[in-house]
């Protein structure tokens, strides 16, 4: 099984009810293609969705998701890193998503050292990184923290120089209980 990701965009916005249902009601197709929903994360304001699978492979989550009506525009096939320590029991105390793409591949580890060199900025504002979803073709990457909002996200990435084309604040959206959860602010 691999991790796939889906990004999504909504003119119109999205509750998490409806991300809930919506995703609930594509099991069938689900597990006729053995794809495993493993959450999503729901942009505060609704519009934008980046959704979490386990597949046997990219083009098994493409056909499954298509046939169940997704937009699969926006699927890729990636790996999932944890922050380093003990490995979290779930993503509950993540609040912010940041999105960056490479024009050139880049490796995990060469984007790490440059998180680990600029830590001090992430320590001044109140951000902890908490998970990366890294595409396998090196370009894109969806890095998850803990912190007090957006804008202090926004701001320790500025100060440390690190690369990013969007900052937002989510709310998890989780098949473990069949609800969603608000992370703190």
């Amino acid at each position: 099984m691999i991790d796939v990701l889906v990004e999504r965009y909504f003119e119109e916005p999205l509750g998490a009810e409806l991300v809930m249902t919506l995703t609930l009601g594509a099991q069938a197709c689900f597990d006729l293609h053995r794809i495993a929903w493993q959450g999503s994360l729901l942009a505060k304001d609704g519009h934008r969705l980046l959704c979490h699978f386990h597949a046997p492979d990219a083009e098994a989550a493409r056909i499954g998701l298509r046939q169940a009506g997704a937009d699969v525009t926006g699927l890729w096939a990636g790996t999932v890193h944890d922050a380093p320590g003990p490995p979290p029991t779930d993503l509950a105390g993540a609040n912010v998503l940041v999105e960056r793409s490479f024009d050139e591949p880049v490796t995990v580890e060469a984007i790490q050292a440059l998180e680990d060199a600029g830590s001090a900025c992430l320590q001044n504002h109140r951000v902890r990184f908490v998970r990366t979803f890294f595409s396998l073709s090196g370009k894109r990457m969806i890095c998850l923290y803990r912190a007090p909002d957006a804008e202090s996200v926004r701001l320790a990435q500025h100060q440390a120089g690190m690369p990013m084309d969007r900052v937002w604040a989510f709310q998890l959206v989780s098949p473990a209980d069949g609800s969603s959860s608000t992370p703190a602010p």
